[in-house]
């Protein structure tokens, strides 16, 4: 018996990064159910049964499905994972909040699917492209570019910021997260700017924003009060990333998503002596 067949053959999964990467690693015919919220890959949502949301759940359509394994993510889950549990069901819930932690959850997947090496092998090159990146950075700076100031906005009312992976993903790119304290906080509730003025008195030269699926609206941003003075606004550096591309914790952040952290930031390095 192989070390595939070892692993589990019926998986759903309850958020987006565990399907995107079992497809990566050609695994995709282990996935019996699937986040409503899946995006990527866009042919997921057209194979795949969804089942859930992200803070709910239909436990009577996963234990349909049968599966031999739930993958889920975070305390936010918690939840749902303990109904499953109680049912009878192997749940695995990962907590990744670091890029070495998504990493590390990456690898236990591939090795879950008897693909230890291929997971092994994406991980180095995803290391490679993320070094690369770095030296760029470095070589704009030897140039006497400076890095830019930037506010990461994940929701907008009220103003939340400082996911880890996305702050240290940033500090790759080349930007300095103007929030870097919040980067430590695991829970959203955690990472409330009470006072948007306190953003003000940052004074970002970059705003991106990615707000949970909503769409970022940048006059919106340009118009909020006492704004006007701020260097992203004044110079129009207000961004979006989509959600997908960024928030999750998973392949998606590590490939197009630090891609676009580093677009945006290196345009205005360039700009910027």
């Amino acid at each position: 018996m192989s070390a595939a067949d070892l692993g589990p053959q019926r998986i759903v999964c309850l958020t987006e990064e565990t399907t995107e990467w079992l497809y990566l690693l050609g695994q995709s015919h282990r996935i019996v159910g699937i986040s409503g919220y899946t995006v990527r890959p866009r042919r997921a949502r057209e194979e795949k049964p969804k089942v859930s949301a992200f803070l709910s759940a239909r436990i009577d359509r996963i234990l349909e499905l049968r599966p031999d394994c739930v993958f889920g993510f975070s305390d936010l889950q918690a939840d749902i994972a303990a109904e499953l549990i109680r049912a009878g069901v192997q749940v695995t819930v990962f907590n990744q909040r670091s890029v070495e932690e998504i990493l590390s959850m990456l690898y236990q997947v591939a090795a879950m699917v008897g693909c230890a090496e291929e997971g092994q092998r994406w991980i180095a090159q995803t290391r490679g492209r993320l070094e690369g990146i770095r030296e760029q950075v470095r070589a704009l700076q030897a140039q006497g570019h400076r890095r830019p100031r930037v506010f990461f906005e994940e929701w907008d009312e009220p103003h939340i910021s400082g996911i880890r992976w996305v702050s240290e993903l940033l500090a790759i790119a080349g930007g300095d997260d103007v929030f870097p304290e919040l980067a430590q906080q695991a829970l959203g509730k955690d990472r409330i700017i009470a006072d948007g003025a306190e953003i003000v008195r940052r004074n970002p030269d970059i705003v991106i924003g990615s707000w949970c699926g909503k769409k970022f609206r940048p006059e919106k941003v340009a118009a909020r009060a006492g704004w006007e003075g701020v260097s992203a606004v004044r110079d129009a550096q207000l961004f979006e990333i989509k959600s997908a591309d960024i928030l999750q914790p998973g392949p998606a952040a590590l490939t197009d998503g630090v891609a676009q952290l580093h677009r945006i930031v290196s345009d205005w390095m360039v700009r910027h002596g």
